[in-house]
């Protein structure tokens, strides 16, 4: 997991009235918990895959 689309992110931050600025000082904690979770995730199944 490499990361999110942050641009989108903010945009769609914009777009429900968040202050941008601070959607981008919180995405990248955010995005740091889950890529760490998604990662335990696929560590775990055994089959190395996404879980439905």
């Amino acid at each position: 997991m490499l990361g999110r689309d942050m641009g989108a992110a903010l945009v769609m931050a914009h777009a429900l009235g968040i202050d941008t600025l601070i959607a981008a000082e919180l995405l990248r904690w955010i995005e740091a918990v889950m890529v760490r979770k998604l990662n335990e995730q696929i560590a775990s199944d055994d089959e190395g895959g996404f879980r439905s």
